[in-house]
């Protein structure tokens, strides 16, 4: 199996789960941990995207407040600790992709020569 259809297959695997999380939480779980989601529908369908995406944080703090693991008022702490982190790892990532694209970029070949289009081509 090649990279591309390792990546294919685990974006697919993510967007299941995602999806079966996605049906499990927006039908049951936030009736149960938001009582102000109790009996409002009509949002729930904006939420598909974001819980597709982020299901692994959905599960994490669906099951610390049900639980009752963490206060209400420390319900958002570990999320906001991590900002930082998140902040930095992205900066230094953004710098090794524009490092790397410079490094693999193409030269133009010297032998072959410019040609210029007409204007009729252009429309």
């Amino acid at each position: 199996m090649d990279v591309a259809a390792a990546l294919v297959m685990a974006m697919q695997t993510w967007g299941m789960i995602g999806a079966l999380v996605a049906a499990l939480f927006l039908t049951v779980g936030i009736d149960r941990i938001d009582e102000d989601a109790r009996g409002a529908y009509i949002f729930r369908p904006l939420l598909i995207p974001g819980v597709l995406l982020i299901w692994p944080l959905v599960l994490w703090r669906w099951w610390q407040i049900e639980t009752e693991r963490a206060a209400w008022a420390d319900r958002y702490r570990p999320v906001r600790a991590s900002y930082g982190m998140a902040v930095i790892l992205m900066s230094v990532g953004i710098i090794a992709i524009a490092i790397a694209g410079l490094s693999v970029r193409q030269t133009w070949p010297a032998d072959i020569a410019p040609v210029q289009l007409s204007e009729g081509a252009s429309q």
